[in-house]
This record gives structure tokens, sequence and C-alpha cells, in this order.
């Protein structure tokens, strides 16, 4: 189906296809508006939100994320750049990133904010509200926004959210199967920047459906290709949860311990991770360098670049004797990483785990990263620890199940690189040593001798 609406305004036009056509006619209380990378799902929901602004004085709508810091270069740059495309009455006074709202000369509003400010939320009431990226929210979240949904100012009162598929177990997926929400399933067909109307491939279609989506593989391409809602076959930290380990930036206590830890790769990426440690020995990644075809000499100044005046306890760094020599020809001095597989994975998944005061032991910041790789994007490739983890697995083995000896050593830099952070901070690889009554710390400990005189309070200890 297709519907075009002609903007009040503006002589500008928008083309609203499949599930966005079906949205303009949805009259359900929650919706989810699910599909692969670039369907135009956001565009399609921000440009229902523009038209029931101007056909329905004096509504209230919530824009929000997870994250009010993420919005300012995603789904405001749609509305902005996009949805009014021609210029809007309400483009005027503070600068996108500290907009709080947009007023229409009707008194209709749209209002922006992250659900990490959840009093905010609770103390408003909306007509309509829109969750980007959904699958980044908790249901919890979710059920929070829905019940905001009483300002009256129009019959239709409804709650949507948009996002990629995730994991079938996810709770959007869970919600729409049971029928709570209605499902609406965007595709790239739907998209006129991809897609003319007979189905042909626009050159920007050919360029990014048919060439960069296209490449992608594993459960990505499943999922950002596809639209599918897949899990990896045998994935290694089966429970990291998105919506509990991916956290929202804070400013970190100057009192808290700092590690790095540095995987080495030139065609394959370069990994470095910075760790903030609390009181409790939660560990949290803070900062990220992540990318491809830079030699070692170039990853350290870029370190100590982003790194600053911060103290370190440790940098923790791969084998690579040479490597790690360039590194301290640079000023950053490392200490090998205890590298034993199956250890560390266990201990990643038990810091995971949600201990019983309802909280992880292990984190990952949103924005962490420096700086994007574009050649690992445009193959289809992670960019960093948070999505290499979901294709992190093992491989199958003879009777299709999968072994369980060694995860695939494929995208799998930064994962290695919290493996050695976790190592280094529950003491793997460590044996306890007693040396005539004193008692060491070994990283790999060498044989022993203890001598004693007759007197045993002369003790010569000597190893070789």
């Amino acid at each position: 189906m297709t519907t075009t609406l002609e903007q009040p305004d503006t002589c500008q036009r928008f083309e609203a296809r499949g599930a966005i056509a079906r949205l303009f006619r949805c009259e359900d209380e929650e919706v989810l508006v699910e599909g692969p990378a670039g369907t135009g799902k956001s565009r399609g929901i921000l440009e229902r939100i523009d038209y029931l602004c101007d056909q329905h004085p004096g509504i209230r709508v919530l824009i929000a994320r997870k994250s009010r810091a993420s919005m300012s270069q995603s789904v405001l740059v749609t509305l902005e750049d996009h949805v009014w495309a021609a210029g809007h009455e309400s483009l005027t006074g503070a600068r996108r990133s500290h907009r709080s709202s947009y007023k229409y000369r009707n008194g209709s509003e749209i209002v922006v904010a992250g659900l990490d400010d959840p009093e905010r939320i609770k103390s408003t009431e909306y007509d309509i509200i829109f969750v980007n990226e959904a699958t980044e929210i908790s249901l919890n979240d979710w059920e929070m926004c829905v019940g905001r949904l009483r300002n009256g100012k129009m019959d239709l009162q409804q709650a949507i959210a948009d996002c990629n598929p995730d994991t079938p177990t996810h709770w959007l997926n869970k919600r729409a199967d049971a029928g709570t929400m209605r499902r609406l399933i965007s595709r790239h067909a739907d998209n006129p920047y991809f897609y003319d109307r007979d189905g042909t491939p626009t050159d920007m279609g050919q360029s990014y459906v048919l060439g960069k989506l296209a490449r992608l593989s594993g459960v990505r391409g499943l999922r950002l290709r596809d639209g599918k809602w897949a899990a990896a076959e045998g994935v290694v930290y089966d429970n990291y949860d998105p919506a509990i380990h991916l956290i929202d930036r804070f400013d970190i206590p100057d009192d808290w311990r700092r590690a790095r830890v540095i995987d080495f790769g030139y065609t394959n990426p370069f990994s470095c991770q910075w760790y903030a440690i609390d009181g409790d020995g939660r560990a949290y990644q803070y900062r990220e360098v992540y990318g491809t075809r830079r030699l070692v000499e170039d990853w350290a100044k870029i370190i100590h670049d982003v790194s600053g005046d911060e103290t370190y306890e440790v940098t923790i760094a791969d084998h690579d004797a040479e490597d790690r020599a360039t590194l301290e020809r640079h000023g950053i001095k490392t200490i090998a990483a205890h590298k034993a597989v199956s250890p560390g994975v266990e201990a990643v998944q038990s810091r995971l785990r949600v201990e019983d005061d309802g909280k992880a032991r292990l984190f990952i910041m949103r924005d962490g990263l420096v700086e994007r790789d574009t050649l690992l994007t445009e193959a289809g490739k992670p960019t960093c620890l948070a999505e290499e983890i979901p294709g992190y697995t093992y491989p199958p083995g003879v009777d299709g199940r999968p072994n369980k000896e060694a995860p695939v050593k494929a995208d799998d830099h930064a994962c290695d690189g919290m493996r050695y952070l976790v190592a280094w901070l529950d003491g793997l690889g460590k044996e306890q040593v007693y040396i005539g009554g004193s008692m060491l710390e070994e990283e790999q400990p060498q044989k022993v001798y203890d001598i004693f005189d007759d007197d045993e309070d002369d003790f010569e200890g000597e190893r070789w």
C-alpha cells in the first residue's frame, strides 16, 4: 500500500509505503515497527508524528531513547534534516544537542528525553510516545512510558517502538508474539530512497542494500539484512543483555581504579579498552579504540591523546613482544595478558550474571567508541566490543552442537581484551607459592627450592 501526504505549510511530499502506510491508519495502543536496517522506520514514524501535531492542536508527543545523548546524532537528525527539510517554525533557539522540545504554532509540542532520566517522564502526560531503538530499553522502561499515555487531547493515545530485530527471546518480540503490541514489519522496498514503486533498486539501493548489507554475515546479517529475530548458534556470552550491560555514561569517581587492555592487530582490528573498577570490584568499559590499517606507534599516539592525565593501575597487552616493545618506546608500559581461554570465558560469564543485589559485575558504557572504522562498517564487520559480543560463538561440533572447547577465532579482538581484563581482575593465572613461610603471587610460578639450615629462622630462598 502507498500513501502520499502533502505537508500543510510546504510543497514537500512524503510517500508512505508498507508498514508505515499501515501505521498511519493504526489505532492500537502499543505498536512495534520492526525490520532490517535502512527500511525507513524512524523517518516514517516521525512523519506521522509531524502530521498528527499539525492536525491536532495542543497534543503532546514524547520522542525518547535510552540515552538522551545518543539522540542528537540519530533520530533528531532525521527529524530536523529530513522530515523538516523545508524548514519548521520550531527550529529556533537551542542547539540540537541541548534541545528539550519542539513547539508548533498551534500549541502542539514534541518533547525530547532520555529514559535515563525517568523522573522527567513520570511527571508528564502525552498523547503519542515514540521510543527509538527500543531494543536498548527494558520492559520496565516501556511500561513506564505506556503509563504516561493520558493527555487526552485526541482520541488516539499510542506508544510506538521501532527497532532492528534482536534475539528471539527479547521482551519486544515476546510482547508482539503475545498480541500485546501490534507488530508492523518494514521491508527495504518500503523505503523510496532505496527502491522505486515497481521494486527497482535506486542507485543508493544498489550501493547500500545490495552492497553493504548483502556483505553482512552471521547473526548481524540475519538481523540487519534479513530482519529476523535471530541468535547466533553457540553464542559464548549468552547471558549478555544490552538492556542490562550496555549503560549510560556517568562521571567516574576519582578514587576508582583504572586499567587499559590491548589486543594487537593491523589487517585484523587493533583494540584498546579503558576500564574503571568501583569499590565493589565491578568493571565498566568507558572508552574504546578499535580499528584497522594503523601501525602500533600510531595507535600509541592515539592512546596517549585520549588518555589525557588519567592514571592507570595497569595496561594489559597481548603477548607480541615487538608490539609491546613499540608501546614501551612510546611510554606505555604493559604486562602480558593471561590468555587461557576457557577459564577466562567462564570468568566473563560469571561477571555478566546478575547477582543477588540485582547488578552484574561487568558493563559497557554507550558512546565510548572514540572513532568508528569506516572500512569495518562497509565490510559488515563489528566496530566495537558491544557489536562483537552477539556474534562471538563456539564452532559446531561433529554432532552439530556447539563445541565449547574454544570460540571461533574471528571478530573476537575486543572480546579477547575483555577476557584479559577480567582474568587480571579475578586473579586468573596466579598461584599462591609458599617460600619459607611467606606467600608470593606469580603469573607463571617457577620451581621453588626451600633450603633450611638447622635453625629455621635462617632461611635462604633460591629460585632457578
